[in-house]
């Protein structure tokens, strides 16, 4: 196995790894945005605030998407273990 495979293999699952978190981290720095934004507005400075939103919105996500963030990563998988293989 060569390096650039070696190389080809971390970049493919880094790239995984980001596309399966984004939606999830961005659907939390939204939200957070709109709680700090209402609460800067508001002069409401509950730090607690911000967590319950944040929680809902994150499992919402992985509702929606969680079908498709499994699908992703077993192909993903599969696709690692038939390279075992070759190597």
């Amino acid at each position: 196995m060569s390096v650039t495979e070696i190389a080809l293999l971390m970049r493919e699952g880094i790239l995984q790894v980001f596309m399966l978190c984004a939606p999830v981290l961005g659907g939390a720095l939204v939200i957070g945005l709109v709680i700090a934004i209402f609460q800067a507005t508001t002069s409401i400075q509950e730090s607690t605030l911000t967590f319950l939103p944040k929680l809902v919105t994150i499992l919402l996500v992985l509702a929606v998407l969680g079908g498709f963030m499994f699908t992703e990563l077993s192909a993903y998988t599969v696709r690692l273990f038939s390279k075992i293989g070759a190597m």
